[in-house]
């Protein structure tokens, strides 16, 4: 068998997977499934308690459930509160609202300061790590890069499979300390193998905050400046944690439940974040902005930049799948804080960058795009908005390639991931087990020489 035959018996095999695989859609509303754990109202099946983080999207009038704008809580505090509570203190919050997930509590000076000295010394990799893990088979593919060298560390600990809580705790708080070099250094052995282009290691400073030590590592001459690591730094909180619902972390607590080890359950979640439908999804907000330039003629014309969100719901623009990227979100409905939040210090960060037009572009998509899909499509909820509108563009200004934008993604959500894991093993009874309901056909065996 040739290479094309090969191919063509793989094609062969597919269509029989499609033709045996498919279930009529009637037979879920029949069986009552909720498909995609979430009801026609799009209110996901409860499947767990959590002490971690909560939204509200939502409230009862008069027995009636209505949108209200967007909340989100980690451990009970407003993410706003807490935003404004780390930028008036003039420092970086990242490692201030991770001991606040982690701990349940918020730090104390010393707390803060002895959480950061353990962060700082665990960002160090064994030694050889680099050129034997991140330098040999580079991926073009940032998340993958990630998910390798997360597995191969399990090698290095003598205590992989330890599950008690220090042992765990001690796993996290190294994971969330090295995942921005595992990231940073897997995206330049890309770079230089594949991309042709010039290879520098820079070693972390362990004086700096996270959002410093990423951008630090990686650029070529180490700088930047304190709004560029300010506003890192805050995009850094919004994405860390969301619920506990979403899929990620979802997929945390199942893989966590049946009992397995750190490295294994961090890697499961970070492949559940890689997919398009969760983490990438700035990447195509980006995308569709690029493509938004190329063929509309004047961006400032609203009536040009509406006729084109329209042809984007009509499939005839951009990929051709009928979406407005960055708009609307499975639980939010009138707002989502994260976006009212990051938008306010993106346009502080455009105007230094000089791209202020881009921002207003972004900013009358912001006000179009629900009129243009309310107008569209019926809607059982509003739409507005979401974090990944506006977090492509902050990282564009950045000046982080589009590779890393999921990893950075996972820098934060890191955090989230080893709350709930811990959560998780503090209350564990049973494996998260699932239920199906069969539809399948009874069969009569037959004989080789019968079958057609």
């Amino acid at each position: 068998m040739n290479k094309t035959e090969f191919m063509n018996t793989i094609d062969s095999f597919a269509d029989i997977c499609v033709q045996h695989g498919g279930i009529d859609a009637d037979l879920y509303e029949k069986y009552d499934v909720q498909r995609g754990l979430r009801d026609k109202n799009g209110n996901g099946v409860v499947s767990g308690l959590t002490k971690i983080s909560t939204i509200e999207a939502s409230k009862i009038v008069d027995g009636k459930k209505v949108p209200c704008e967007g909340r989100l809580y980690y451990r009970g505090y407003n993410i706003k509160d807490l935003v404004n509570g780390t930028m008036n203190n003039r420092g970086f919050g990242f490692e201030e609202v991770s001991y606040l997930l982690l701990f349940g509590t918020l730090p104390t000076r010393e707390q803060l300061l002895q959480f950061t000295e353990i962060l700082s010394r665990s960002r160090t990799l064994p030694t050889n790590f680099v050129r034997d893990v991140i330098m040999k088979a580079p991926s073009k593919d940032m998340m993958n890069s990630l998910s390798r060298s997360v597995l191969t560390l399990a090698s290095y600990d003598p205590k992989a499979s330890d599950i008690s809580i220090p042992n765990v705790l001690r796993q996290c708080l190294m994971l969330i300390s090295l995942f921005p070099v595992l990231a940073v250094y897997g995206y330049h052995a890309y770079n230089h193998y594949e991309k042709e282009e010039s290879m520098y290691i820079h070693h972390p400073d362990p004086t700096l905050s996270t959002s410093e030590n990423l951008l630090r590592l990686l650029r070529a001459d180490k700088q930047y400046t304190p709004l560029e690591a300010h506003v890192l730094d805050l995009a850094l909180i919004l994405h860390m944690e969301h619920g506990g619902g979403n899929n990620s972390t979802f997929t945390t607590h199942v893989v966590t439940s049946s009992g397995t080890d750190t490295y294994a359950t961090i890697t499961a979640a970070l492949s559940s974040l890689k997919g398009p439908r969760h983490g990438g999804a700035n990447i195509k907000v980006v995308e569709m902005m690029n493509d938004l330039r190329a063929n509309v003629k004047d961006t400032k014309d609203e009536d040009e930049v509406r006729n084109y969100l329209e042809k984007l719901l009509h499939k005839e623009a951009f990929d051709k799948k009928g979406l407005i990227y960055g708009m609307g979100h499975a639980v939010y409905s009138k707002s989502d804080p994260r976006a009212e939040i990051l938008k306010s210090f993106v346009e502080k960060l455009s105007q230094a960058k000089g791209r202020h037009d881009d921002f207003n572009l972004y900013s009358m998509i912001e006000r179009l795009a629900p009129e243009v899909i309310s107008g569209e499509r019926r809607m059982y909820k509003g739409v507005s908005a979401n974090v990944d509108f506006f977090s492509g563009f902050v990282y564009s200004m950045l000046d982080i390639p589009l590779e890393l934008f999921t990893p950075i993604f996972a820098i934060a959500r890191i955090v989230g991931w080893s709350a709930h894991r811990i959560e998780e093993l503090i209350n564990m009874d049973k494996i998260i087990r699932p239920a199906y309901i069969s539809v399948m056909p009874n069969e009569e065996y037959t004989k080789m020489e019968d079958r057609s």
